[in-house]
């Protein structure tokens, strides 16, 4: 029986061992194969065990792990941490947990630790998880939640029932709500009222539709203020697509707009007149044309500008000017229909775009009730004054097929109304065309003139009457065009003087002339004098050409009073300091002074005597009917006694025959020019004009 019970025993004990292997097998496969990484490890944090997942996890095979402590795939500054955590786990039944940082190689990973000693307290088990992207999202929402109370744009979250749930600081700065007054309030809340039900029931269809909507709205304060913002709406939804959640976005543009539209009234608006500016007339006018095109109607374009209006500015002052320029825009704007543009491109040029016309008397008529309202007296402060306008018309397409050609045409018959006596309008033509092209070709050319040696000077002389000596003469420019043979100087002295070529022409005028007056002043006389016309243009330029003159004269060993300077009535007009310093210097260096054309001009007596004039020149228009009983020959007595009042020579232009030679002789006049004595002539024939008759000519 104790045999038996014996064996039974053992039998026992050798089931219970293959149990027990069995059990300790299974350990080790879960331990192995766990899904997490496991680490056997003694008190002083050396590795006794671990798993495959271990392995993965340093990415080293688990025989060269065994028996490394653990703390030197720890990042330096967490090994003391970890020391202090083994102490913990080895004195205490209970599990603990930590998270340190792994260094792996060149790479890191956030990992947590939770290890339980047993109880022989020789080892503990350590799990270890790689919670890497658990940090990164912890990060990221640490740092959304930073953005989202940080944020200067408003943030307002809604729930499915459009209630609020959440804003943020900035919501509570912009609109003046607190948490605890907007939260479970609908957002309409900040309605302002100034939007109908069709714009937020396109919002919400929109929202509805495809989650987002953005755009400008009105809102209202907490204080009442109403604002401009721009806001941003978008949907979030759950994974069985509802909505969860509306996330807002806002920021006041009030101010951004007030200066936009600032900006944009700066760009496209003259200030002084609160007219269309350039930029802006000629987008209206483009937008004008593609109407025309589409609905095949016509359209007008006209081109205003004001006659003498720098008569005024000089006279007046340019604050004047500024009022006159505002006032005439009032009374054009009373002229034309409520659908026309009336623009200021600059200075005192207007410009009209009429479209859609149906008729194109109403053309005519806005002309007309133009030239009428410019007739009534400018009230400007204490000043009164009258200004009148000349108007330019083209049609389109009529005239041109596009923008660039119909600003031409227009500008061209504006051009042709000035031409005609200003104070009136004129359509455009095919004539002024050919003439601009003209105009066009002889300004190219113009500009090579001089270098091409295509100027020559020819000369007039300046009779003196009572002894018929030739003492004077007057250099006059002429232009030898290779193709269109001798150009009157009507035609280019124009050009020369717009675009600023008469500076450089006068210039070569004035050698020319110094030149042959210091020959014929030692071959013939003495004081031998020769006239040059100098242009306004000159007179207002900054250049210092007076200050060459005088060194020219002198370095000829001439004096001032061997050229005269020819100057026109409107230039006294000018009151500018650099056209009285230019006189005053001509005056002191001894050059003297003739104006030219006098009695078509303003004729002004003050200028006479505010101004040293040595000659005034009687223009041909007085000359030309002269006759004994004539008003002519009244007006002409009347300027040479005043003249010689006033210390000043006479000099008649013009003089075509005997009898008004004699007839002015008989009035007095001093000196006389014209075809009775020679027409400009070369050098070489004006020689011998001093040993002719006088009057026979050449």
């Amino acid at each position: 029986m104790h045999q038996i019970e014996l064996e039974m025993q053992i039998e026992a004990l050798r089931e219970a061992r293959a149990q027990a292997e069995m059990a300790q097998q299974r350990y080790a496969e879960l331990f192995d194969f766990a899904p997490l990484a496991y680490f056997a490890l003694g008190p002083d944090g050396v590795i006794h065990q671990t798993n495959f997942c271990s392995e993965r996890l340093l990415g080293i095979n688990r025989t060269r792990i065994t028996g490394q402590a653990f703390s030197q795939w720890l990042c330096p500054e967490d090994r003391p941490a970890f020391q202090g955590f083994l102490e913990k786990v080895f004195v205490s039944d209970e599990t603990h947990t930590c998270e340190m940082v792994l260094r792996i190689g060149a790479m890191s990973c956030h990992v947590a630790i939770e290890a339980v000693a047993d109880k022989t307290r020789q080892s503990c088990l350590a799990a270890v998880t790689d919670i890497s992207e658990r940090k990164q999202t912890e990060a990221e929402l640490r740092l959304a939640a930073t953005v989202y109370l940080a944020l200067g744009e408003a943030v307002m979250v809604t729930d499915t029932t459009n209630r609020i749930v959440a804003i943020n600081p900035a919501f509570t700065s912009l609109t003046g709500y607190s948490a605890a007054e907007a939260i479970g309030q609908s957002p309409s809340l900040l309605k302002s009222g100034r939007h109908d039900k069709a714009f937020y029931r396109d919002m919400w269809q929109a929202l509805e539709r495809c989650g987002h909507w953005e755009g400008e709205i009105w809102d209202r304060r907490k204080n009442g203020d109403v604002y401009l913002k721009w806001l941003s709406i978008n949907t979030v939804y759950g994974d069985d697509g509802k909505v969860l959640r509306r996330v807002a976005m806002f920021a006041d543009i009030t101010e951004q707009r007030q200066v936009e539209a600032i900006i944009r009234k700066q760009a496209n608006i003259d200030p002084l007149t609160d007219l269309p500016n350039r930029r802006l007339f000629l987008d209206r006018l483009q937008q004008g044309i593609n109407k025309s095109q589409r609905s095949k109607q016509k359209l007008a374009l006209m081109f205003l500008d004001l006659d003498h209006f720098k008569d005024i500015n000089d006279t007046l002052g340019h604050d004047v000017g500024d009022d006159l320029l505002k006032v005439v825009s009032k009374r054009l704007q009373d002229c034309i229909r409520v659908t026309d543009t009336l623009a200021r491109p600059g200075g005192d040029e207007f410009t009209i775009v009429m479209d859609e016309l149906d008729e194109l008397s109403c053309v005519e008529r806005v002309a007309v009730a133009i030239l009428h309202c410019m007739k009534h007296p400018f009230q400007l402060g204490a000043e009164q004054c009258f200004v009148s306008i000349s108007i330019g018309i083209a049609l389109y397409p009529d005239d041109a097929g596009d923008m660039e050609n119909l600003l031409k045409k227009a500008d061209q018959a504006m051009y042709a109304a000035k031409q005609q006596g200003r104070n009136g309008f004129c359509y455009f033509t095919p004539a002024m065309q050919s003439t601009a092209e003209t105009r066009l070709r002889l300004t190219n050319d113009l500009r090579h003139a001089l270098d091409n040696r295509q100027f020559r000077v020819a000369y007039q002389p300046i009779v003196e009457l009572a002894t018929g000596h030739i003492l004077k003469a007057e250099a006059l420019l002429r232009w030898q065009h290779p193709d269109l043979g001798l150009v009157s100087p009507a035609d280019f002295i124009p050009i020369a003087e717009d675009t600023g070529m008469i500076i450089e022409i006068g210039e070569w005028v004035f050698r020319q002339a110094i030149q042959q007056v210091r020959q014929w002043r030692e071959r013939h006389h003495p004081h031998f004098q020769i006239s040059v016309n100098k242009s306004p243009v000159q007179f207002r330029s900054s250049d210092s050409t007076h200050g060459r003159w005088f060194e020219q004269l002198h370095l000829r060993g001439l004096p001032g009073d061997a050229i005269v300077v020819e100057i026109t009535e409107g230039l006294l007009l000018d009151a500018s300091p650099v056209v009285a310093e230019k006189l005053l210097a001509f005056r002191d260096a001894g050059m003297q002074i003739s104006l030219d054309d006098f009695g078509t001009g303003y004729s002004s007596l003050s200028y006479l005597k505010k101004f040293d004039i040595d000659y005034l020149k009687i223009d041909q228009s007085f000359v030309r009917n002269l006759s004994a009983d004539s008003t002519d020959m009244v007006l002409c007595e009347a300027m040479i006694l005043m003249a010689h009042k006033l210390g000043m020579k006479v000099i008649a232009e013009g003089i075509e025959t005997e009898e008004q030679r004699d007839l002015l002789l008989q009035a007095g006049c001093d000196y006389g020019q014209g075809y009775l004595f020679s027409r400009p002539v070369p050098v070489e024939a004006f020689e011998q004009l001093f040993s002719r008759p006088v009057g026979e000519g050449i």
